[in-house]
This record gives structure tokens, sequence and C-alpha cells, in this order.
């Protein structure tokens, strides 16, 4: 009897603590993620989840009990059941298990198409303040963020005011990537020769976690940024104050510098962006080079691209051996 009530002791101990960690893995999972919100469209995709995911459940919790109730009711040891092996229809389960998941679904389709609408990264946010744009290209491997509106630049690491909404314009220099900031909005594709579009706002003054949602080859795990939330319009103006004290500006040669593949890159300000510069980022595959290139510059980035190549082709050699 001792011996039992230890055991029964134990178990409740290791319930408790496995029920502890769990919980602590679970909400640290939440921290800084999509599930902690910093922008309106961060929280209205977290509500878009939840509401999704209990929707679901509805479905998903009582199939998992019935899986274990009829384990358990229908066990071999048990002989008190009726037994009816001719048993195939019952009109009230038939109706029980396509009406509730068809309205079910039917609730998912109206709310999801709502919200694939009013959740448009392409759709300007409805604010009385203006947008602030940043032009971004996505790099081997490094995020350049430029602002046409300031004139200044700079290499991982990004900043807009609180409560001011900003326009995203997205492309690559290179491979297919992936632009997120999980707290304040979902992802959007950056592709070579094709702009997209991102509309965020942060409602919470702090630096944010922002990184490539895409594998992109190997320098892929380091190619992340910071998103500065400041307090007010006068904090971001002091960041590009700070920016256009860089001696170092953004030219055509200084781009093709950037251009090639480097890991881990520190933050780096430019003071000065040549004008158009991403127009012609954005055009040079249609174009073949960058304008205003001297032949040594245009060399660097066609060397570049021809870098790009041999990977890619190397790959597909590598999987055709297989």
């Amino acid at each position: 009897m001792q011996n039992l009530v230890i055991r029964n002791s134990l178990f409740r101990h290791l319930k408790t603590a496995l029920f502890a960690g769990v919980s602590a893995l679970l909400l640290a999972g939440c921290q800084g993620g999509v599930l902690d919100p910093k922008g309106q469209v961060g929280v209205d995709e977290k509500h878009l989840i939840v509401v999704a995911t209990l929707l679901m459940l509805i479905v998903v919790v009582p199939v998992i009990f019935m899986t274990l109730f009829f384990a358990w009711k229908y066990r071999e040891g048990r002989t008190q059941e009726i037994y009816a092996p001719k048993w195939s229809h019952s009109t009230k389960i038939e109706l029980v298990v396509w009406i509730i998941p068809i309205i079910i679904v039917a609730i998912l389709g109206t709310i999801t198409w709502r919200s694939t609408h009013a959740l448009d990264p392409y759709k300007p946010l409805v604010h009385e303040k203006d947008h602030i744009v940043v032009e971004v290209v996505s790099l081997n491997w490094k995020w350049l963020f430029i602002y046409p509106e300031q004139g200044v630049a700079s290499i991982n690491e990004l900043a807009f005011p609180t409560d001011v909404p900003v326009e995203f314009k997205i492309t690559s220099d290179t491979t297919m990537n992936s632009f997120f900031i999980p707290q304040l909005g979902g992802q959007i594709y950056s592709m070579a020769g094709m702009e997209t579009q991102l509309h965020l706002i942060a409602n919470e003054a702090g630096t944010y976690d922002g990184y490539s949602a895409n594998y992109s080859g190997e320098g892929f795990t380091g190619m992340q940024f910071k998103a500065i939330a400041t307090p007010d319009e006068a904090g971001f103006d002091a960041w590009v104050n700070k920016l256009k004290q860089s001696s170092d500006t953004l030219s055509p040669a200084t781009y093709a510098e950037l251009a090639k593949p480097s890991e881990n890159n520190p933050v780096q300000y430019f003071a000065h962006v040549s004008s158009g510069m991403f127009h012609h980022i954005l055009h040079q595959f249609m174009h073949g080079s960058m304008p205003d290139m001297q032949h040594g510059e245009k060399a660097v980035v066609d060397a570049h691209r021809q870098h790009d190549m041999h990977a890619m082709s190397d790959e597909m050699t590598m999987e055709t051996e297989k």
C-alpha cells in the first residue's frame, strides 16, 4: 500500500513537471513571433490564425477523443458489448460527419475570402499619416534598404516611426528570397526583375527581428536584419541624420561590390544614394546591365551573374547524377 502511494505521488509530480515544461516551451515559442504582434497587420493576421485554428479544432478534438474512446470501448477483452458484424449504416452519424464539416468549411471559406482582401499586402493601409517608402533589395546574403525620399541607404538595418505606415517595394538581385518581419506582418517574396509590395505599420516602439524566410544558399542563415520602430518621427529623423554622417555613398560602383556574395554582413550606412538606384537594379535583367556603369564595374556584375549560373548548373548536375 505504501509503495502504491509513493508511485501515485511520484506520478503526480512528474505530470506537474511535464505540464510546466511544455507550457514554458509553448510560451517561449510565442515570444517575438507571429503570435506576439506589434503592428495592426500582425494583430489581424494573429486573429485570423486563432479563429481558423479554433474552428478546425471543433472537428479535430472530437475525432481524437472518439478514436481513443472506441479503442478502449471495443477492446478485445471487453465482452459485454453487443456484437453486430452486419451493422454498416447510421443516418444520424452520416448527418453529423457531413453537415458539421460542411458548415465549418463554409465559415472558414468566408473568413478567408474576406481576410485575403483585407490583408492584401499590396493594399495601402488607411491612415491619417503619409506612408514612408522603403525600397528593399535582397542580395547574397544581405538586405539593402534604400530610402528614396531621404536619399540614404543601409545594409541589414531598417527604421521607421511608430504609428506611421510603411510601403515596402521589394526586388532581388539574385535568387528568389522572402522578406519577413514576423511581429509586424506576413512575408512577401523578392524576385529578380520583379517588384513586389508590402504595407506594414508598427504600433509599439521597439527593435524587431527580420530575416529571409526562403532558403537561398549557403549564407542563408546569416541573412538577418533589425527593424527599428522609433517612438516618434523625431527619432526616425535622428536615425536618418546618423546615416547622413557616414562617409560611404551608394553608387553603381559601390553596388557592384555589394552584389558580390558575402555572409554575416555587419550593418552599413550610406549617406547618399545615386538617383534611380532601385529602378536600375529592378531593370538590369531586362536591359542587360545597370546604366552609367563603367566597363570594369559591369565586368564585376557580369562575373557575379556568371557565378550564380555556374552554381545553379552544378546543383542541377548533382541532382541528375543522383
